[in-house]
């Protein structure tokens, strides 16, 4: 039996190998034209007016942080950091809010319209979009007890927005973990920087479609029979029928949700996690690299936070190399 999860282990790893190989690099503005002083001159209270939205959004409901979290996530891994998922449609494009990870789950766009007007107010058409949501998911982990960062600026907004590039790029709640490394590879993202990002589902919430599988399907093998994630297990299906409820959600971290800390890692080692994508990282037969990260996470809430903070800078400098404009509106490109 040994032998045979052996080389399952040795395959599968030359199955990545091989995935990576195939892999085109990844062509991005040189992380050099962003800098920390980008808006020293032309705009330099924009830390300020993003942090002082983001304050009064996150006292109304904690959630806008996760919300404002995700959507610099899922910007940068279309295109790069380059505010292409706030993008409207139009007669002409269809936007990468259609996106099948995206679409009746991703939120925050009002926010976002806020921000920019007051932006746009201190100083006109100077400050980007994509700047913008990098701010913001910053400030947004710092409010809700999360580190702090310095976010490099000098991001352009793209002209356009790519749906066949979100859904193909977007990692899924239901892809293994070769898959998974493999996406975050192509972004220049080592399996780390995965472990660490993925950390940020501390503070998110989850849709019923998005986890009908994992709570019906292998949750109990991974929670071994556990009579305390039983419990859990049976709240999860009350939210989340088989049938119906699709957009119901339930907080990934079932203890706080409203903290940004490293428990959430701790319901990956009991075999709890929500999404099987992320539980790919504790209990996949090729993930023991992958576990042992997660276990140091949970056990050394500094090395998450620093390794948290160094990894989102590292996706924030994946620029769109097709350059851009600054938006005055992060809906449309400008006219």
């Amino acid at each position: 039996m040994a032998t045979g999860v052996l080389c399952f282990r040795a395959f599968a790893l030359s199955m990545l190998a091989c995935l990576l190989l195939a892999v085109p690099s990844l062509v991005a503005q040189d992380p050099s034209k962003l800098s920390l002083g980008y808006y020293s001159k032309t705009c330099p209270n924009v830390e300020h007016v993003v942090r002082t939205e983001m304050e009064c959004a996150v006292r109304a409901d904690t959630r806008n942080a996760a919300l404002m979290l995700r959507l610099h996530f899922h910007d940068c891994f279309v295109q790069g950091c380059d505010g292409s998922v706030l993008l409207d449609d139009t007669a002409t494009m269809i936007g990468e809010k259609q996106a099948e990870q995206n679409v009746n789950s991703l939120k925050g766009f009002d926010l976002v319209d806020k921000i920019k007007e007051k932006l746009e107010a201190e100083c006109p058409v100077t400050v980007s979009c994509a700047d913008l949501l990098a701010i913001a998911a910053r400030d947004a982990v710092v409010l809700v007890g999360g580190p702090y960062w310095d976010v490099p600026v000098g991001r352009l907004d793209s002209k356009k927005a790519s749906l066949d590039l979100a859904n193909s790029d977007i990692p899924t709640a239901q892809q293994g973990l070769l898959t998974l490394i493999s996406k975050f590879w192509q972004k220049g993202l080592d399996a780390t920087d995965m472990v660490a990002l993925v950390g940020s589902h501390t503070i998110g919430f989850a849709r019923c479609e998005n986890f009908r599988d994992r709570i019906y399907g292998d949750f109990e093998m991974t929670s071994k029979y556990n009579p305390a994630s039983e419990s859990y297990l049976s709240k999860l299906k009350d939210v989340c029928p088989l049938d119906g409820g699709n957009d119901n959600i339930s907080a990934m971290d079932s203890h706080t949700s409203a903290i940004f800390d490293n428990a959430y890692y701790e319901t990956l080692i009991k075999g709890e996690g929500l999404l099987n994508s992320d539980q790919e990282m504790w209990s996949s037969v090729v993930g023991y690299s992958t576990a042992d990260t997660v276990n140091k996470y949970w056990a050394d809430l500094a090395a998450f936070f620093k390794q948290f903070s160094d990894s989102m800078v590292k996706m924030g400098n994946i620029t769109n190399p097709a350059g851009g404009e600054v938006r005055r509106n992060c809906r449309f490109v400008n006219t």
